[in-house]
């Protein structure tokens, strides 16, 4: 399974792998494969090709490598041969790279110093063909004297006996040859599973003794409450029911009787104390006969209470009709004042032009009379103006309030969320992520919306590294489609400043079985010194780059695996851990 990185926010991306911890492959991986560049984009290198770049120096050739098929730039056989003007050919990759690092002037080619325009570039199929047919010995050379062609390499390491694998059980390192893995699976391997005795689920050795003595539900044991029967873990809870051992309360304590025994002896004075209890009984009856008079008053007194409350209602209830006509009848008037300013200011503009017409031709008289006309006009536009101002300052004041009320329901709810993160956020370097809806969750994803999910953060301390986990229900990368995608990411801390960098701690990642048995998938991995995505988170930054696995579990053992419940009840439970051994905190 091979270590990747994805960028922040679910987008695709082309980056070359993580260094693994060990160079060797798991069981079952594909050959040469840990550390073959991804590529994006453009020609592409066919799969065998790829996977021959971290190996193509060290191949040993049946016949002489003619010296056309040795790349001037990296000195190895060509893999994906281009061709220049010149004549010489190069590696797809390695003539990438030469252009890349190129001086403005343009990249030259390094045999005899010619300009290489990319526009006179060619992928050189001839080429390609003699040189996937060229016999190589096996990389595992002098173990293996098989001798196979060029592009038929990867096939024959699949099945080479002696090829170095690493044990595939989770926490073994041993690495051995594919001959001897079965025997080292079946019988040598410390982290092997093997059947509970009792109860015959598949365990890990060394944890099939802590098994047996804490959680086997097989297992006889020793009555708690002493008695000389072995019962089975899993009905010790139903043994209590009939156990005669068993310290049990009289059955009338709840009348008053204080008496506790063995359930034997328990029934014994039961029978024996028949009167006894017949008076305890008489005399709870008697207090609950006092209590229900009791009671009895209190609710005649609440029913007054409520006849009353019905009556005050009642009336309020025969006030809101005349307020909502009376409201009614506001609006009207508003309305009608409206219509009557906007009919005023027709008749003063009217009156105005009338006056300037006339004015010419009235006498002095005349022109009071229209003075006094115009000035009530006036007065009438005045009081219908005020009466705008008013409703202008009702309505912007309305606008006012219903903006502090969504100001204070936005407020509320990030408070809300902020406490919902507080509640949910860990200091102890772990986190436990309950992810709910993964069935409808899983389809969204497949839809293409959203691409990922995101955990609450998480700290490994009070002053610690700030850390949140990423899932691609349904994969990302290589894994899209088959496998679930599980990273983590560094985010910007408070004490990120106190802290060392770049960060160096081993995490591992769980899927949790839900079903008891404790079959947790689990895989962990070391952090790069080199890799920025260990480095210090930049501020102004979400987080680094996740890291993680692409193809952390199968889809269809995620969903029907056998001996486990990863899946239950439309929940899945993620596990993040961050080993803080080594490490001082502030």
């Amino acid at each position: 399974m091979n270590l990747k990185k994805t960028q922040q926010r679910g987008f695709p991306c082309s980056l070359n792998s993580l260094k693994p911890s060990l160079p060797l492959r798991r069981e079952g991986s594909s050959p040469l494969s840990e550390e073959a560049p991804r590529r994006s984009g453009g020609s592409g290198v066919s799969s065998w090709e790829t996977e021959l770049t971290s190996v193509q120096h060290s191949l040993k050739f049946v016949s002489t490598l003619r010296e056309e098929f040795v790349c001037p730039v990296c000195g190895g056989v060509v893999l994906d041969p281009q061709q220049n003007s010149c004549g010489h050919i190069y590696c797809f990759l390695c003539l990438r790279g030469l252009m890349e690092s190129s001086s403005p002037s343009g990249p030259v080619c390094p045999a005899d110093g010619a300009v290489i325009t990319p526009a006179e570039v060619f992928q050189d199929n001839c080429c390609k063909r003699e040189i996937s047919g060229l016999e190589v010995y096996c990389t595992n050379y002098p173990e293996c004297t098989s001798v196979v062609t060029l592009r038929h390499l990867q096939e024959h390491l699949r099945s080479c006996q002696y090829e170095l694998l690493q044990c595939c059980n989770p926490g073994c390192r041993a690495a051995l040859q594919r001959r001897y893995m079965r025997e080292h699976l079946a019988d040598a391997c410390p982290h092997r599973t093997e059947p509970c005795p009792h109860c015959r689920r598949p365990q890990r050795l060394g944890c099939i003794q802590d098994h047996v003595q804490s959680s086997c539900p097989q297992v006889e044991l020793d009555c708690p409450s002493g008695c000389s029967l072995k019962v089975p873990r899993h009905k010790l809870t139903e043994h209590r029911g009939s156990c005669a051992q068993l310290q049990v309360d009289c059955p009338f304590r709840e009348f008053g009787c204080s008496v506790q025994d063995k359930r034997g002896r328990a029934k014994l004075h039961q029978d024996a104390a028949v009167n006894r209890h017949m008076l305890l009984v008489l005399r709870s009856n008697a207090r609950l006969e006092q209590r229900v008079e009791v009671l009895q008053e209190e609710a005649l007194l609440l029913q007054q209470d409520v006849q009353r409350d019905s009556s005050l209602l009642a009336g309020l209830q025969k006030k809101i009709p005349p307020l909502l006509r009376q409201n009614d009848s506001e609006h009207i008037v508003v309305s009608a004042a409206q219509r009557m300013l906007s009919r005023q200011e027709d008749v003063l503009s009217t009156v105005q032009l009338e006056v300037q017409q006339v004015s010419r031709g009235l006498g002095l008289e005349e022109l009071e009379e229209l003075r006094r006309s115009l000035d009530a006009v006036i007065q009438e536009v005045s009081a219908a103006e005020v009466l705008r101002e008013h409703l202008g300052t009702s309505e912007e004041n309305l606008k006012q309030h219903s903006g502090l009320l969504d100001l204070h329901a936005a407020q509320l709810g990030r408070n809300e969320q902020h406490l919902q993160e507080l509640a949910a956020t860990s200091y102890d370097g772990k986190l436990i992520w309950k992810i709910e809806d993964f069935g409808s969750r899983r389809e969204a994803e497949v839809k293409g919306h959203p691409p990922c999910l995101s955990s609450v953060p998480f700290h490994t301390g009070t002053c610690g590294y700030k850390m949140a986990s990423k899932v691609y229900l349904n994969g990302d990368g290589e894994g899209r489609g088959t496998h679930l995608s599980l990273y983590v990411v560094l985010m910007p801390g408070d004490f990120d400043a106190l802290l060392p960098w770049p960060f160096r701690q081993t995490v591992s990642l769980s899927v949790l079985d839900q079903s008891g048995a404790a079959n947790h998938q689990s895989l962990g991995f070391r952090p790069d010194p080199t890799s920025k995505s260990f480095r210090r988170p930049a501020a102004e930054c979400a987080g680094n780059v996740a890291v993680g696995f692409s193809c952390f579990l199968p889809l269809g053992k995620l969903e029907s695996p056998q001996n486990a419940a990863y899946v239950k009840d439309d929940t899945l439970f993620v596990k993040v851990k961050v080993d803080m051994a080594g490490f001082d905190p502030l």
